[in-house]
């Protein structure tokens, strides 16, 4: 399992982060998702044997958000 840490650029309103959350928890691999609308990250925890960091980055991405930074941590 990983932990992935991403602070966004653009996170506006709680409808954001129910989107991005929903978006993220229905992706292979992903066990756990928390966005924290008062910091702007998202804290997810994965499987990386089915998806990756970068793949997360990129569906928040796609959902139109800018990810920052992101920090990763192998459990």
């Amino acid at each position: 399992m990983t932990k992935v840490t991403m602070k966004l650029d653009d996170l506006t309103c709680p409808s954001c982060m129910t989107k991005i959350e929903g978006a993220l928890s229905h992706k292979d691999g992903v066990k756990d998702v928390k966005v924290l609308f008062n910091a702007s990250k998202i804290k997810a925890e994965f499987d990386d044997s089915q998806t990756s960091a970068d793949d997360l980055a990129n569906t928040v991405t796609d959902l139109g958000y800018t990810v920052k930074s992101s920090k990763v941590k192998a459990l």
